[in-house]
């Protein structure tokens, strides 16, 4: 077993707790925004599987040992682009779920020396596979945050967006 399958489980760990977060949620609380500038749950559902393709994308990168710089990505004009509030946000948990789960068994292959492999982000920081995994489970469960407080925000605003608050 890999010393860094605590990391691993991590990034399986952030499915449920996205899954979690919006359960009970119909399509149409699912697209409610707070306010025109600010993303729904859906749209931060897709957010965070964009970022996982670019950070996948960002993994094979370095692993490939390539002295490209790592992308960064626009995630406003993503989202806004592929007219996100439109899609489904049950469709984006599965592709989701099914690229974290592809990730795990890329990274349970790995030796435990890779995990030091490092390359440069869009920033000109050095990073390495652990920081790269780890930043992206973060970043993940920040999100899961985001999506409570669009729930509190309905709420406030009379659109309750959960099972138990539904009349």
């Amino acid at each position: 077993m890999s010393a860094y399958a605590q990391e691993i489980e991590a990034c399986l760990q952030t499915c449920d707790r996205l899954a979690e977060a919006v359960e009970g949620w119909t399509e149409e609380e699912l697209r409610w925004k707070p306010a025109p500038d600010k993303w729904s749950a859906t749209e931060v559902l897709t957010h965070v599987a964009d970022h996982l393709i670019v950070v996948s994308f960002r993994i094979r990168e370095l692993l490939s040992g390539s002295a490209a710089r790592l992308p960064a990505f626009d995630q406003d004009a993503w989202v806004a682009g592929q007219r996100a509030n439109e899609g489904s946000a049950q469709d984006v948990l599965e592709a989701f779920r099914a690229l974290v789960r592809y990730n795990s068994q890329l990274l349970r292959r790995l030796p435990d020396a890779a995990w030091d492999k490092t390359a440069v982000n869009f920033k000109g920081e050095t990073v390495s596979l652990l920081t790269i995994v780890r930043g992206f489970a973060a970043h993940a469960l920040h999100h899961v945050g985001q999506i409570e407080r669009i729930r509190h925000a309905a709420a406030e605003a009379g659109k309750p967006v959960s099972p138990e608050g539904r009349a």
